[in-house]
């Protein structure tokens, strides 16, 4: 959404509405709004936001928990160092709605089965929470995000009349890189790869019944099988608007895993020649040390320089070993020193390690590095040989 024009319609509606109290009438509804997958990475795990409807006050509202400015200040550091804050925005649901079927997204509506009294409280809270000392929460991708909130929300202001639900994982054993994967791995392959780079092994355990609500489809799965004070919480469910169908993405030629595959057969085909030639590509060497080092740096910086919590404990840091930043310059030189023998026994080791971990799932890793480590280890031990002679 565009920010500038939410940001409009929050202070119309701030001076309009929040400056008094809004009481709702008997006609008032309270509702869950689920919006489908977009075609974007951002957006591919779809939305969720809460609408308020009042026809006697003529009043139609979205209450939309997922907000953030671009314009923040250092923005994209705060994004990587898990810092941003994320807003709750109010403004017309006709521009909510529009945003989304221009996208040619589903959006379903829950309408809740709450007495005129939770109505009120529920308002009353939202109204309270959009206020701009309010309204800005630190943002969690899986613990704190515009679809945790919603539940978050009716637990605050329901209490023990709402009993939660998640019947519907009964028979799963998902972790929350398998869910991730559901949404993600088909139509954004290179992205998904970039997660499964940055995200640890944190998120290859078991996932509990919260785990999977940081997804708004069981969002909207919660709540059909919830009750308030014993009857079920959803009175109607409606669809808004239904997608028209979307052209399906034929094969993806240039996923990690191919591009990957490729690049491994190139470095075994340079390896093998050199081998015969009795040279050695230094050019080739400098790159596959200062990426793979540089991986290992942003790796590390993930798990100790943020507070996000999904990025620790990441053992990719094992196969991109950070000293490969510094052994690189090393190797550019025409004789390699002794002590590089040695080095090249550890990484072997390291990335033996990397395969030891996935077998026994202590880390899932991306598919795509099984040729990433068959080039590397092609290369290391090439490299290992080439100063076995010089000795």
């Amino acid at each position: 959404m565009k920010r500038s024009i939410i940001f409009i319609l929050f202070l119309l509606f701030i001076v309009n509405g929040f400056s008094q109290q809004i009481t709702l009438s008997d006609q008032a509804e309270i509702s869950v709004i689920t919006v489908d997958p977009g075609h974007n990475l951002y957006d591919t795990f779809g939305h969720s936001a809460f609408r308020v409807r009042d026809k006697v006050l003529r009043m139609d509202l979205a209450f939309n928990y997922g907000i953030f400015d671009y314009n923040t200040p250092n923005f994209y550091g705060k994004f990587a160092q898990g810092k941003l804050l994320y807003d709750l925005a109010a403004y017309p649901f006709s521009y909510f709605y529009r945003s989304y079927t221009e996208e040619n997204r589903t959006i379903r509506e829950q309408v809740l089965n709450l007495s005129l009294s939770e109505k009120q409280a529920f308002f009353d809270f939202l109204q309270n929470n959009a206020k701009p000392e309010n309204k800005s929460y630190l943002y969690d991708f899986f613990y704190d995000n515009c679809a945790t909130r919603l539940k978050d929300v009716a637990q605050n202001v329901l209490q023990e009349k709402v009993v939660f639900q998640t019947n519907f994982i009964e028979g799963k054993d998902e972790t929350l890189r398998s869910l991730i994967h559901q949404y993600a791995q088909k139509k954004h392959p290179w992205g998904t790869f970039g997660i499964d780079l940055a995200l640890g092994s944190i998120i290859d355990k078991k996932a509990t019944p919260k785990d999977y609500l940081f997804l708004p489809d069981n969002i909207y799965n919660t709540y059909a099988e919830s009750t308030i004070n014993g009857q079920p919480i959803v009175k109607k469910t409606n669809v808004l608007f239904k997608a028209k169908d979307k052209e399906t993405n034929g094969f993806k030629y240039f996923t990690p895993t191919i591009v990957f595959s490729l690049i491994a057969l190139l470095v075994i085909w340079i390896t093998y020649h050199d081998h015969k030639k009795q040279k050695r590509s230094k050019v080739l060497d400098f790159t596959l040390f200062f990426v793979t080092g540089l991986i290992g740096v942003v790796v590390l910086l993930l798990w100790f320089a943020t507070d996000h919590s999904a990025t620790k404990d990441n053992y990719n840091f094992l196969w991109a070993f950070m000293p490969n930043i510094f052994v690189a310059f090393v190797l550019l030189k025409k004789e390699i020193p002794n002590w590089v023998k040695k080095y090249i026994l550890l990484v072997l080791v390291l990335l033996a390690l990397t395969v030891v971990l996935w077998i026994l799932q202590f880390q899932i890793f991306a598919m795509a590095i099984i040729p990433l480590l068959i080039l590397l280890a092609v290369r290391y031990i090439f490299i290992y040989y080439v100063v076995k002679k010089q000795q």
